[in-house]
């Protein structure tokens, strides 16, 4: 868990929460960036519950831009932990520009989501799973009445986006979001 707030302390030396400003936003990147850097880790999980305000510069430098470069990074993929919903629509705006994807976990229900461009059939096809647990495509082609194929198609997309992980059988899920 990499708390933001920490982190926006120590870019700029103010005690407000706020997520605002491009500069302030590459500061705070950098600081996560030196965060894995520095102690590996399967997941990065962006802690946004302390965080007050997030504006679309921050988002896109501090989210948009760690999404983007997560194959150069020491880790398997970003979470974005802890968000409410104003703060989600910075985020889900500054990953649409970029045809990105990243999975979100809300502050006050700790409900899985997605943010960025999210196609319908990923979508669908994560809400079964976050319902279901992990699964195979063929368990959710028959609760949705689709073709194995196109389950299948979600899922590869869902998985390359980093999303849902895949283990050695081929079962699906939304993972570990602690």
């Amino acid at each position: 868990m990499i708390p933001l707030d920490v982190l926006l302390r120590d870019a700029t030396s103010a005690e407000y929460r706020n997520l605002v400003t491009r500069p302030t936003g590459a500061a705070v990147r950098g600081r996560v960036l030196d965060t894995l850097r520095g102690a590996p880790r399967t997941e990065a999980l962006l802690d946004f519950s302390q965080i007050g305000l997030v504006d679309f510069s921050c988002a896109d430098e501090v989210v948009a831009k760690l999404v983007a470069a997560v194959h150069n990074l020491p880790v398997s993929r970003v979470i974005v932990h802890g968000v409410r919903e104003d703060q989600a629509e910075a985020i889900d705006h500054a990953l649409a520009r970029h045809g990105l994807t990243v999975l979100a976990i809300e502050v006050d229900t700790a409900r899985p989501r997605l943010l960025g461009e999210v196609p319908a059939d990923w979508r669908t096809v994560f809400g079964v799973l976050c319902e279901q647990g992990h699964s195979l495509a063929g368990p959710i082609a028959a609760l949705l009445d689709w073709t194995i194929a196109r389950v299948q198609m979600a899922l590869d997309g869902l998985v390359t986006s980093r999303c849902i992980v895949r283990d050695a059988e081929g079962r699906c899920d939304v993972g570990v979001l602690t």
